[in-house]
């Protein structure tokens, strides 16, 4: 098995982590998909490159080189639902709309998933576990940034056009809110784009399992629409007019993260 992650430590108490941002497949994955699903269509695509100015800005940067159709990293490692109603496993077993993601006979069997289990998701997580408790140790806090996207419509999941930002912090469990009123201050100022907080994306486990502000670490997810920066169907291009406008958005929820902390923690 290749690289399952890569990872930036940055100089400040920000970690970005993009769970949902690999491509990689193992062989069994990879001659077991169905025809849809093989230019992985449910990927969180270019999240590192429209994420690009997080590094100049400071933060640490853990990405995930394996698809979310080998494992998702954003689930409990016991597979616990996370939503009611249609949502995606620990090991997604259909598409975003529905459709089996495996074809007949060939999905991986359960000692190829308890491998990926441990050499994939653990990895992961382990990196994040590391990072915050050195962050909180050098700083006295930690702040988590889970960052998504997804599709704007996809029936199966949700009603209607998704907003453009969906700000998620557990229903007010995951982090201060007064950074999450902060936030939506943030996306307020940018009346072109459409924002909501904990609506049909309140945070998947990563967000729920590590933010614990009773003990200073502040998490949130972000749930961003592709349509803000990218071509939604195949070939799934970026787009760097609708992109530069977006990043623009990113940097002021960041900056922002990052102001209230410090007037928060003083330092």
């Amino acid at each position: 098995m290749n690289t399952v992650l890569s990872f930036h430590q940055g100089r400040l108490p920000l970690l970005i982590s993009m769970p949902h941002a690999g491509l990689a497949l193992t062989d069994v994955v990879r001659d077991g998909l169905v025809p849809p699903a093989r230019s992985l269509p449910d990927t969180d695509w270019h999240i590192p490159r429209l994420y690009d100015f997080a590094r100049e800005l400071g933060a640490s940067v853990v990405a995930a080189e394996y698809s979310r159709f080998v494992i998702d990293l954003n689930r409990p490692d016991d597979d616990k639902p996370l939503y009611a109603g249609a949502t995606t496993g620990l090991y997604p077993a259909t598409l975003f709309e529905g459709e089996p993601l495996f074809m007949d006979g060939q999905v991986p069997t359960a000692d190829e998933r308890a491998t990926y289990l441990e050499r994939i998701w653990r990895p992961y997580h382990d990196t994040i576990r590391r990072e915050l408790a050195r962050m909180r140790k050098e700083f006295g806090y930690a702040l988590l940034w889970d960052a998504h996207s997804i599709r704007s419509v996809i029936p199966h999941l949700f009603d209607g056009k998704l907003p453009d930002f969906n700000l998620g912090t557990f229903n007010g469990a995951s982090c201060d809110p007064e950074l999450a009123e902060r936030l939506k201050g943030v996306c307020a100022g940018f009346p072109g784009y459409s924002h909501v907080l904990n609506g049909r994306f309140k945070g998947g486990h990563i967000t729920r399992h590590y933010g614990d502000p009773a003990q200073h670490i502040h998490a949130v997810q972000l749930e961003l629409a592709q349509s803000t920066y990218m071509q939604e169907v195949e070939p799934f291009a970026y787009r760097e007019d609708l992109a530069q406008p977006t990043q623009e958005v990113l940097r002021g929820l960041l900056e922002a993260l990052l102001g209230w902390a410090r007037e928060r923690y003083g330092r």
